[in-house]
């Protein structure tokens, strides 16, 4: 098995501070009437939003941080962690290509697209059956992948409905910790290879 550096384990702690926190600071911070159940992660970044920078950093922090662990998360496929990197790199694009003040910005979209669906599928691309990290077995990486196109599917399906802002949540959150997941599983694995 390859080694995972330790910085890994930083970038894979990183990624849902950053989303963790940058939503909690950015909701304080925006006036009366913004409903995180309601309303996306993305209007907190979106021009026109009070501290926008606050929600456009955290954004592109997760996307650092998804690009850092993809090229650290060496016992995984290099199919997995180009997928994994093409999810931060779209997470990174989501920012720059921040919504309007009002209607939506087809940029955006594609980008945020590109981003859920890279970072729901790169379990299943990262599935090994010869593998000593647990999670990179196949049970594991077909269940996250499942879970979390679920929970992308459940978000395009309230865009418009009133709790899009916690379905976009739950599937960004998801999202965050799953490489967290991986990283410790593989850490873990490669002490107890070193131990025998």
């Amino acid at each position: 098995m390859k080694r995972i550096p330790p910085w890994t384990v930083a970038s894979a702690v990183a990624a849902p501070v950053f989303l963790a926190a940058g939503c909690a600071l950015a909701q304080w911070r925006q006036p009366p009437g913004y409903d995180p159940v309601r309303d996306t992660i993305s209007a907190l970044a979106a021009h026109g939003a009070r501290d926008r920078w606050i929600m456009t950093g955290a954004l592109v922090g997760l996307g650092v941080s998804h690009l850092i662990t993809a090229t650290g998360l060496r016992a995984a496929r290099v199919a997995a962690r180009t997928v994994l990197a093409l999810g931060g790199a779209a997470t990174v694009a989501v920012a720059v290509f921040a919504q309007p003040a009002h209607g939506n910005s087809e940029a955006h979209t594609v980008a945020a697209t590109i981003a859920f669906t890279a970072l729901a599928l790169w379990p299943l691309v990262a599935l090994d059956r010869s593998t000593t990290v647990a999670l990179l077995r196949p049970a594991p990486s077909v269940v996250a992948s499942s879970v979390m196109m679920a929970l992308v599917l459940s978000f395009v399906a309230e865009i418009h409905g009133g709790h899009r802002g916690l379905a976009e949540r739950a599937a960004a959150g998801a999202q965050a910790l799953w490489p967290l997941a991986v990283v410790v599983a593989g850490r873990v694995a490669q002490r107890s290879r070193s131990l025998t």
